[in-house]
């Protein structure tokens, strides 16, 4: 049996995952405003979804390690839908209350929380490909 990292401690799949999204949000947010800025790159804003990223790669993992038919896929893949949900949904409504207080009020609520849907289809999908990457090398 070979040994590999990833496949016996799925912890380091979500962990790389969670480092990657950071990285690529904070190289995303410095290409399109020239600033450097970590705290954006930790912020639940702008794309990609760390949370998004972390929840998806682990259920990848699990599907990987322990198949689909596991009750332990079946928990994280509801636990990962309602993640994505949230980002998506629940979110987009805090927007909107948002903005509708900020218009009202003339205050500065964080108004940008949400993702799009086709941004969280197409992130996870990249999870779940750097997900495979590490549990076949």
């Amino acid at each position: 049996m070979d040994f590999n990292i990833f496949y016996s401690h799925l912890i380091s799949i979500p962990t790389i995952a969670f480092f990657m999204a950071v990285l690529i949000k904070w190289l995303s947010f410095y290409y399109n405003t020239w600033k450097i800025n970590l705290k954006k790159a930790l912020s639940s804003w702008w794309m990609p979804s760390v949370h998004s990223a972390v929840v998806t790669s682990l259920t990848t993992a699990i599907a990987l390690k322990y198949w689909v038919s596991s009750d332990l896929f079946a928990i994280s893949l509801w636990f990962t839908v309602i993640i994505i949900y949230d980002a998506i949904n629940i979110r987009y409504e805090a927007w909107l209350h948002a903005w509708a207080i900020n218009k009202l009020l003339w205050e500065k609520f964080k108004e940008h929380l949400w993702h799009l849907p086709s941004e969280a289809f197409a992130w996870s999908l990249l999870w779940v490909i750097s997900a495979l990457f590490l549990f076949y090398i």
